[in-house]
């Protein structure tokens, strides 16, 4: 603790005089040890301001953690000498360090900066105004005595929801009632069939009044290649070579990977039409 012996005959400053003129130099003279020991005596402060000031606050861990650092700044920047008591100097500035990270990390979505501050006024003036009335203060009450219009005031009202959002698992006022969950639409499974099927109808259109035949035979009607050889009067080995060019050329349609020259010569060779000449028609 630093001398408070008054001024000797060389004029030296009294110590207390010169450490009200340059706190900073007592913080210095100050040891960390002394720090950390005011902040460990203080840490129950420090959770009740967290307690008090996070009713909207999504995790009070990350709260308490603010109002810490909050404590931290008031231990190293305390000066003893004044004659204040370590609480009253260390209350406003945890209290602020916790508003300070509510107003800008609290938010999961943020308002606009005139609906917190109103939401502020709100949070300040409904006590108030519940004790004039004997009830709890309607929307309308609240805007006619802060003088904002009915819509602004309910949306600062609504704005609480963005600091802590309900649950999709909450359960609602009635008992047994589905949550918000139970009502969201699932993913149809037949979504990605039905992509399919559309898409594997455009590609059909490439295909001749013969080739899309055979298709109906083959997975449709679901006939041997053997029946559907006896039906177009060919033998099973071209029923086989033309069921692998339409294969051929559904790929080609669907997603370009067919090898363009190998189909146009097995259509060909069966006497069918040209690809190119197919397409150029």
């Amino acid at each position: 603790m630093p001398s408070t012996s008054p001024a000797t005959s060389t004029g030296t400053v009294p110590t207390v005089l010169h450490a009200r003129t340059a706190p900073s130099r007592i913080a210095a003279r100050r040891t960390q040890d002394d720090v950390d020991a005011l902040v460990l005596s203080h840490l129950g402060v420090a959770t009740a301001i967290a307690r008090r000031l996070g009713g909207a606050c999504r995790d009070l861990g990350d709260l308490e953690q603010v109002a810490c650092v909050g404590l931290l700044k008031a231990a190293r920047r305390f000066d003893p000498l004044r004659g204040d008591q370590f609480v009253s100097y260390a209350v406003p500035t945890i209290s602020g360090e916790i508003k300070r990270y509510l107003r800008d990390c609290g938010w999961v979505v943020r308002p606009p900066r005139d609906v917190q501050e109103l939401r502020g006024q709100l949070s300040r003036e409904i006590p108030r105004l519940s004790q004039a009335l004997g009830h709890e203060p309607s929307a309308r009450d609240l805007a006619t005595a802060l003088g904002h219009d009915l819509r602004s005031v309910q949306e600062a009202l609504g704005a609480h929801t963005s600091m802590r959002p309900l649950s999709l698992d909450t359960p609602p006022g009635d008992g047994g009632a589905p949550t918000a969950a139970d009502r969201l639409g699932a993913e149809d499974p037949g979504t990605d069939h039905a992509e399919d099927v559309v898409a594997l109808a455009g590609a059909c259109q490439a295909l001749t009044d013969r080739q899309r035949r055979i298709v109906y035979l083959r997975f449709y009607e679901e006939r041997s290649q053997q029946e559907i050889a006896q039906e177009l009067g060919v033998s099973q080995m071209q029923v086989s070579r033309l069921l692998r060019q339409i294969f051929a050329v559904l790929r080609e349609e669907l997603d370009g990977e067919t090898d363009e020259a190998d189909g146009r010569e097995e259509l060909e060779g069966l006497g069918a039409e040209p690809l190119g000449a197919r397409r150029a028609g």
